[in-house]
């Protein structure tokens, strides 16, 4: 079995692939939608999957890794824990990404971001913007699944890339279809 039909077969088996007509985090549409919470509640599943990305940049040197909240948190955790780093997250306090409960990035520290999915890397690029004013370096990102790695600037590691569609709401067929729409993320839901 290759790593991308080990990942997929376990996005498959936990309900993490969902069909329907989807509002993502990133105001784009689609109609398929990768919940990776499903996976993550399964620890010896997410560990099968992270260390499928986790192979990708261990020869990288760096410090830490950083996970946006939501989806970022639990995989900051599991990478870290498979290569013996700390992790910590960031999350959004007044709708600003920042370090809160005594977190700190000390000069100079070279991180990896931690994201589920990566579909524009808005959450990622959040999350860099607060690693760089504290003085630290954005490595890379570490996700399960990546959706766009086009659009990113740093190197991305995926355990699965996976070519997904999205609209924006004027070019969306579901909605020109009157398909209503479900905002299944974590940003704005708070």
């Amino acid at each position: 079995m290759t790593t991308d039909e080990l990942v997929l077969n376990e996005l498959k088996e936990t309900g993490a692939l969902l069909q329907g007509h989807f509002l993502l985090s990133s105001g784009r549409h689609s109609d398929r939608y990768v919940q990776c919470a499903r996976l993550l509640q399964y620890p010896d599943r997410a560990a099968r999957v992270l260390a499928v990305a986790a192979e990708q940049f261990r020869p990288v040197p760096f410090d830490l890794i950083v996970g946006p909240a939501m989806g970022g948190i639990i995989v900051a955790y599991e990478l870290a824990r498979q290569l013996g780093k700390p992790g910590i997250f960031a999350e959004r306090e007044n709708g600003i990404m920042s370090l809160r409960r005594g977190f700190a990035i000390a000069e100079g520290t070279r991180c990896i971001i931690s994201e589920d999915v990566v579909t524009t890397g808005k959450s990622s690029e959040e999350t860099a913007n607060v690693i760089r004013e504290c003085g630290g370096e954005v490595v890379g990102i570490a996700c399960i699944v990546n959706r766009s790695a086009e659009l990113i600037q740093y190197p991305v590691w995926s355990a699965i890339r996976l070519t997904i569609e999205s609209w924006s709401a004027n070019d969306c067929p579901l909605c020109k279809q009157g398909t209503p729409w479900v905002k299944p993320g974590s940003r704005g839901n708070a």
